[in-house]
């Protein structure tokens, strides 16, 4: 009977909705990651690892992974500054600030790398600059590193905003009551709680960073080697008409970034867990 009682609990039309949602699912992505296993399998195993061990896209792999994470790295970082100052204060132009945040979601990838170019160039406002202490940006990994930077920071402001506004304050204002000073109650009382959200939206910056296309090839200079990333690399590929080789960097970039949130949402898991333990 409490079987039967809680199959009834269920909202109307449940069956129908979740039906519609893996369908809608296997479409979009189900389906295209099978094919694109399908299409790496057309390979025998020796010419998937020499397309995968080819110095080239061992080159690629390293520069993507690389400047994604340290992008990710320095999002974690001002993101949370960015989301804290955008909470906590009010001033003049906040709601206009607010916006700017999701600009690089409404930006065509492709005008912020060439906008970025032309700003950290050897002659741009910017870089020319830069360049007067010996450092160059644009055409180099560093360029990649901003251009990552730059479409990554809403995916960490977006993810930590919510959990801020959700805050009590009640909580630092026992934490100060009993003596904490402000960097000791950030540290030991807000961070714990903010750190689940830091991580998810790391996650979401390095994923999105992985597999960026439209703002790195104008800044990157596409130096085989040295500024090559993948995405680059995957359409060289497709327009030589090497499908199958395209499809196994895109394979092995896929596992990669599956394995990533794999182990993200577990240690996102165990967090949860020794925070409802305590």
């Amino acid at each position: 009977m409490k079987k039967l009682f809680a199959r009834r609990g269920f909202l109307p039309g449940f069956g129908m909705t979740m039906g519609y949602t893996i369908i809608y699912l296997s479409l979009l992505v189900l389906i295209p990651l099978s094919v694109l296993f399908l299409k790496a399998s057309t390979l025998s195993w020796e010419q998937f690892a020499g397309t995968i061990l080819d110095t080239r896209v061992l080159a690629s792999i390293r520069v993507s992974i690389l400047t994604s994470f340290f992008a990710a790295c320095v999002n974690a970082v001002f993101g949370v500054l960015v989301a804290w100052v955008l909470t906590r204060y009010h001033f003049v132009g906040k709601r206009i600030l607010d916006g700017i945040v999701d600009l690089p979601f409404a930006l065509p990838t492709a005008v912020g790398g060439i906008a970025l170019t032309s700003i950290y160039a050897e002659n741009g406002w910017i870089g020319q600059y830069l360049a007067e202490w010996g450092i160059k940006v644009a055409y180099t990994p560093i360029g990649i590193w901003v251009a990552l930077t730059f479409i990554g920071l809403p995916f960490v402001v977006r993810t930590v905003q919510p959990v801020l506004q959700d805050w009590d304050l009640q909580m630092e204002e026992a934490a100060a009551t009993l003596g904490a000073t402000r960097f000791r109650t950030f540290t030991r009382v807000i961070l714990p709680h903010l750190l689940p959200a830091i991580i998810t939206g790391f996650a979401l910056a390095f994923a999105r960073a992985l597999g960026e296309y439209g703002s790195v090839v104008f800044i990157s200079g596409n130096m085989p080697l040295k500024t090559e990333i993948v995405p680059l690399l995957i359409m060289t590929k497709l327009e030589q008409f090497d499908y199958a080789g395209a499809t196994a960097i895109a394979t092995v970039m896929l596992v990669a970034s599956f394995v990533m949130l794999l182990m993200i949402n577990y240690l996102q898991w165990r967090m949860n867990k020794f925070d409802a333990a305590r």
